[in-house]
């Protein structure tokens, strides 16, 4: 497939779709949101206040993110998403309230604090969902693509829309009309088909089961420098969060609006990037545009401290964004390629967590830095973050990039169907990396009755059909499987099977199909009661 034929296919899934349309609210309502707030603290007291209340909405939702992340191991991941958007849209329109009421500031951030925190829900179960609804690994590439252009574009949206409500009415605006789109994002995830979750490997206390994550990065050197680089993209993004403020107000003399305007910069950067993100679908290694991104984003704060004017910070705030989107996308995929599925929504929990510990140590820099230099010794310091932890980590980095490679696209195909559903994490992941990719034409004959039976397929992408002696049997599309008569019964092919459309199957070879079914008796018992089935209905049709 083609690049331009991978995104049309992730825009046409019907439940891929609802779901990144619904992350393009979240982020829109996340950005609005902290921007706003970020403006009331500072109006009441300038950079100092500003900074702690970015840490008062952080610590908590740091602490919280790693033991909400266990939330999408454990449960449907839809249903998390559901939950996390309703709560964020709860505290945002709490806050707003406040806000029109006149209510004390505390009163205030204690909305912000819960809306920040209900925030972390959303990324962990988002990497989580989307294996499950990507029919390829290069799909799912592509998802995380469209995914940082709805984090992007959301940025671009959030403060577009934060300026014109700063400009014509105050904070508590943007809190409501944020409320309604975060919910309005609940809405649309509602009924999206999501896989159950895998099985528990072993019964454990909820903490130690929210420690998963922890023990991954502990045990697994490979994530470390994925998730210290993710750390410190995000201290830079909290620094910049509070140096927006800081530059439009102080530095540019400009009026308050420009806050989100110097946001937006930032957004289209991200959209530009984005596109830029688009050449890595499909590609093996990805350092390479790890690397390039640590160079432009962390080089164009550095340009703005050095050389500070409303045109310099609006064109390098661009080319950083974009390059914080390259660091993005490619990290956040290769932390797929690289982590255990069964643990994947917590290691993303921990990253949830990361990212607003980063948040909150960008924001605290803030303050010690413009007190030490300025504004543009502010800046220039935390450009220079990304570059010198670049050197430190290159070395590793390449390492993890060259091993990369668990069938997480596979995996959660696999776990879609029942014959493989209760299998455990080590067994399903063993039989994902063994799969055989087959691809074929409208009309192709994908087995034959009489033929000898060597293989499972199961169906990735498209539409097969079954037939008994020109009879149609069944219709098969993704997350279908054919082929485990013959395989469990050790007869030739029963029915004929044909792709109606261009289809992508996944094949396993006999010896590790009956390994797996014989191995694992909740996984036998699906496969006979599956053999049962298929058999009265083939003997349904020949009475026909």
């Amino acid at each position: 497939m083609t690049t331009l034929q991978i995104f049309r296919a992730v825009l046409r899934g019907r439940d891929l779709r609802r779901v990144e349309l619904a992350y393009v609210g979240f982020n829109v309502a996340e950005y609005a949101v902290w921007v706003a707030i970020l403006v009331y603290a500072f109006e009441r007291g300038g950079t100092t206040q500003a900074s702690l209340v970015a840490v008062l909405q952080m610590v908590p939702a740091a602490v919280c993110a790693p033991f909400l992340g266990m939330l999408s191991d454990r449960h449907p991941a839809a249903l998390v998403l559901v939950g996390g958007y309703v709560a964020q849209g709860v505290g945002m329109a709490l806050t707003a309230v406040a806000m029109f009421a006149d209510a004390p500031a505390a009163v205030v951030y204690s909305g912000a604090v819960l809306a920040a925190t209900a925030v972390t829900i959303t990324r962990p179960a988002q990497a989580v969902i989307m294996p499950s609804l990507a029919r390829s690994p290069e799909e799912l590439t592509a998802a995380n693509v469209v995914s940082s252009w709805a984090e992007t574009g959301g940025g671009v949206v959030a403060g577009l829309v934060t300026g014109a409500a700063l400009t014509i009415a105050d904070e508590g605006l943007v809190f409501g009309m944020m409320a309604a789109v975060a919910l309005g994002s609940a809405v649309l995830v509602h009924g999206v088909a999501s896989p159950p979750p895998p099985p528990a490997e072993e019964a454990g206390s909820a903490l130690a089961e929210s420690l998963a994550g922890f023990r991954a990065v502990r045990e697994h050197r490979h994530l470390r420098p994925l998730v210290a680089l993710l750390l410190a993209v995000w201290v830079l993004v909290g620094a910049l969060d509070v140096l927006f403020v800081v530059l439009a107000i102080d530095l540019l003399g400009l009026d308050q609006g420009w806050a989100g305007y110097l946001n937006a910069a930032w957004g289209v950067g991200g959209v530009a990037g984005g596109l830029a993100a688009m050449a890595i679908v499909g590609r093996r290694y990805l350092s390479r545009p790890i690397g390039l991104g640590v160079i432009l984003c962390g080089g164009a704060f550095v340009v703005i401290g050095l050389w500070s004017s409303a045109a310099v910070a609006v064109i390098m705030l661009v080319v950083g964004g974009g390059g914080r989107v390259l660091i993005d996308v490619a990290g956040r995929t290769l932390l797929q390629r690289t982590t255990s599925p069964e643990v994947l929504g917590r290691v993303f929990g921990l990253l949830e967590g990361v990212t607003m510990a980063g948040l909150a140590i960008g924001a605290l820099l803030v303050p010690a830095l413009v007190h030490l230099g300025g504004p543009e010794a502010a800046l220039i310091g935390v450009g220079l973050l990304l570059p010198l932890l670049g050197v430190v980590i290159v070395r590793p980095l390449l390492q993890v990039d060259r091993g990369a490679r668990v069938p997480v696209v596979e995996i959660a195909l696999l776990r879609s169907m029942p014959l493989f559903a209760a299998l455990p994490a080590p067994a399903i992941e063993g039989i994902a990396r063994g799969l055989e990719l087959v691809e074929l034409r409208a009309g192709e004959v994908v087995i034959r009755t009489g033929d000898e039976g060597d293989r499972f397929y199961a169906v990735a992408d498209g539409e097969v059909e079954v037939r008994k002696n020109g009879t149609l049997v069944a219709r098969l599309g993704r997350g279908g499987g054919f082929g485990e008569i013959a395989l469990l019964e050790d007869v030739p092919r029963t029915a004929d099977v044909i792709a109606i459309t261009d289809v992508r199957l996944y094949a396993l070879e006999k010896v590790p199909f009956l390994t797996a079914v014989t191995g694992h008796a909740p996984m036998s018992n699906a496969a006979s009661a599956l053999v049962s089935r298929r058999r009265q209905e083939l003997a349904e049709q020949a009475a026909v």
